[in-house]
């Protein structure tokens, strides 16, 4: 899996925070929600720390992100000294220690981009819950087609950069039909200095029945299928595949 400059770089990293404002998002307050009364997290692919950093206080969180640029953010943020923040790729973390909570939020499972690749993420899952701990994780529904939603036109925005001021964003997709790989492209335009930054990331939108069959050969078993982070069950249509379970 190659490096995404949307993570990596770090002027690229700059507006991760800005665009996504993940404290006001669901998966954060379920999130929140799911770690009352355990007394450790792993949160995978960490990103900028945002929900490791609200999760601790009272309890053990490790946050885990493969891109230096992200967690040099994290490191930065008030309360970041409560959580162990680690450099590492989800598919072979090994940590030696188990945790009561699991999280791999903010469609973080889709850059996985191959069957095997999902099942390694798994099998780091299982290796890290403890006994009677809990996983969860969110992949978008291939049926819905969100990436149709993604063109210019639809994407245009306007975001106000504290440093740079106003910055013109739009994205841009193209899907494999073949793969199921969607490559979407992430485009900021500082207006003060014309100055412009691109990336080109890839996502996949596996099938529910894929994952049903990779995690039971993970050795986890699903609970409870979420539809959407509000805590609707997943039925047919739904916008999320949202497993919630432990170990089989």
């Amino acid at each position: 899996m190659d490096e995404d400059r949307l993570y990596h770089d770090p002027e690229l990293a700059d507006f991760y925070d800005l665009e996504n404002g993940w404290e006001r998002s669901p998966d954060f307050a379920c999130c929140k929600a799911l770690a009352e009364g355990a007394e450790s997290v792993l949160d995978l692919g960490c990103g900028t720390g945002a929900l490791a950093v609200a999760l601790a206080g009272g309890r053990t969180v490790v946050g885990v992100d493969p891109a230096p640029a992200m967690l040099a953010i994290a490191r930065g943020k008030p309360g970041a000294e409560g959580v162990d923040f680690v450099e590492g790729d989800a598919r072979a973390l090994r940590l030696g220690r188990r945790f009561a909570l699991v999280v791999l939020t903010g469609h973080a499972f889709q850059v996985f981009l191959t069957r095997e690749d999902r099942a390694a993420v798994l099998a780091t899952i299982a290796a890290h819950l403890a006994p009677d701990g809990r996983f969860v994780f969110d992949s978008r529904n291939p049926a819905c087609r969100e990436w149709e939603e993604w063109g210019p036109e639809a994407s245009m925005r306007l975001v106000d950069h504290p440093r740079f001021g106003p910055v013109a964003a739009w994205n841009d997709i193209a899907h494999d039909a073949a793969t199921g790989i969607v490559t979407y492209g992430t485009h900021y335009e500082i207006r003060a200095t014309g100055k412009r930054l691109s990336a080109a990331s890839r996502i996949a939108f596996p099938e529910k029945a894929e994952l049903e069959t990779l995690i039971a050969g993970a050795g986890l078993r699903v609970d409870r299928w979420l539809g959407d982070w509000e805590g609707n069950d997943w039925q047919p249509g739904a916008p999320e595949l949202i497993p919630l379970g432990g170990l089989a």
